[in-house]
């Protein structure tokens, strides 16, 4: 019992997904590439379910970056549908299970009624602390950090910007820094995804597509964690 607890206790707090694989995938499936990205979706929600379970308290999803509008046409419209419909499917179960929703990136090209949808969903979760779901949308995190700067010009406080000032400022400032990182489908690169926000994150790279991405590879990703030995610049 008391080897439980202290597992739990060493899980990471504030987990962030690099959801790669999904075209790739219905690929290998001879399936069209939407249904590769509604695959994902599930997954999606069979990590916040285990998650909650385990107790950790922070997850983010990089579900579509700002390099993502150079897809074609259709593929952009397919994903917009889905999103909204994973938007309407979830609400009640974000309300049932108190999750906090929230996004960040740019979503000012997205069709007016995800824009409606994202902020009344935000709005209506504001108050819950059970879980907290960030869905990085139009997101890129160049520009992110870019924004906070022109942000902090503009303030015209004071002539030394220091990190403090810049985290302050960035679309996360709501968030604690990531503990851990995972990609999936064996790239093994960050994607412009939370450049600043994981200094001294872990990173946990598999070959695994994300549809595929069930809960036990979800559970040997999180034991690697555990395993490392974080020390942040010292010995």
């Amino acid at each position: 019992m008391t080897h439980g607890i202290d597992t739990i206790n060493l899980f990471p707090s504030h987990v962030a997904f690099i959801m790669d694989g999904n075209r790739r995938w219905a690929k290998k499936n001879n399936l069209p590439v939407i249904d590769g990205h509604k695959k994902g979706a599930e997954i999606i929600k069979k990590i916040v379910r285990k998650s909650i379970k385990l107790n950790i308290k922070y997850l983010t999803f990089y579900g579509f970056s700002a390099e993502n509008w150079n897809r074609s046409k259709h593929e952009v419209f397919q994903l917009q549908s889905l999103l909204k419909l994973y938007l309407d499917s979830e609400t009640d179960n974000f309300m049932k299970n108190q999750i906090n929703f929230s996004f960040i990136g740019d979503i000012g090209k997205f069709d007016y009624l995800i824009r409606e949808k994202l902020y009344n969903l935000q709005k209506a979760t504001s108050s819950f602390k059970k879980l907290f779901f960030t869905l990085a949308l139009g997101y890129g995190s160049r520009g992110e950090i870019l924004g906070a700067i022109n942000k902090i010009l503009k303030k015209k406080i004071k002539n030394n910007i220091t990190e403090r000032d810049i985290s302050e400022n960035l679309m996360t400032s709501h968030l604690p820094e990531p503990d851990l990182i995972i990609r999936t489908s064996g790239e093994k690169r960050l994607s412009n995804f939370l450049l600043w926000q994981i200094a001294y994150s872990e990173l946990y790279f598999t070959k695994t597509q994300w549809p595929d991405f069930d809960v036990n590879r979800y559970m040997i990703a999180l034991k690697n964690f555990i395993n490392r030995k974080r020390r942040y610049g010292g010995d």
